[in-house]
């Protein structure tokens, strides 16, 4: 089997979901757990909840029952500019 999502239109439809929902493709996003996150902004775990409450950090996604990470493309675009961030939905 092919992983290609041209031949699959319902890969290609997800794939477009993914695109429109987020403004971003996700396929070759990297996810960031929380100490490469804690690493890479210099924030305390405590500062990044408070500022994701206020929507103005990347939004925390589920990847498991006990278990969440960041986009990096997210985390990336919080760094180069933490003071003017906003969070989108999603």
């Amino acid at each position: 089997m092919k992983s290609d999502t041209s031949e699959c239109p319902i890969g290609a439809a997800i794939a477009a979901d993914a695109r429109t929902t987020y403004g971003k493709d996700r396929r070759t996003d990297r996810l960031l757990r929380k100490p490469d996150v804690t690493a890479k902004t210099g924030l305390s775990v405590s500062a990044i909840y408070r500022l994701e409450t206020a929507g103005r950090f990347p939004r925390r996604r589920r990847i498991g029952l006990r278990s969440v990470a960041w986009y990096e493309s997210d985390i990336e675009d919080f760094i180069a500019d933490p003071l003017g961030y906003r969070s989108g939905i999603g």
